[in-house]
């Protein structure tokens, strides 16, 4: 009987549905490989609303019946390709080098820093030139507004 077949019903979020036949021994992770081959890191399977994040855990530890449904989630980053150990440790490194979050500060200083000019020199900007630096200034103040307002 512990090696009997179990047929688990994979759902995903466009409610389509994958029959899967496992052993009880199997693992969550052997579930995920089988299943879904090079996307094991990026597949999330949820079980009676509990996300199941040990891919060590045995089958049998759920006390699945026949034709339990587990709901499956794919992540579409690329990132979750990573295993979680070198995901997990090169975290720190990755948000330390990320420049794209210091673009909006930086841009807000040198538009500060323009605006400030023009205000202490007023001789050296031109006409033109402080029509384009308002105009700069609202362009980007609407983009920065639509993108962080989500």
């Amino acid at each position: 009987p512990g090696d009997a077949t179990l047929v688990l019903r994979l759902k995903f979020l466009n409610d389509t549905e994958r029959v899967a036949r496992v052993r009880p021994a199997d693992t969550v992770g052997a579930l995920k490989r089988a299943y879904f081959p090079g996307q094991e890191h990026q597949v999330r399977l949820i079980y009676q609303g509990q996300l199941l994040r040990d891919d060590a855990q045995s089958l049998a530890a759920l006390h699945l019946a026949p034709n339990s449904v587990l709901h499956c989630h794919i992540s579409p980053h690329g990132a979750a390709a990573a295993p979680a150990g070198a995901r997990a440790s090169a975290d720190p490194v990755h948000a330390a080098l990320n420049v794209g979050s210091l673009m909006l500060p930086l841009f807000v200083l040198i538009l500060a820093m323009l605006w400030y000019f023009q205000l202490q020199y007023r001789h050296v900007f031109t006409a033109t030139a402080t029509t384009f630096l308002a105009g700069l200034t609202l362009l980007f103040s609407f983009m920065a507004f639509t993108m962080y307002r989500r």
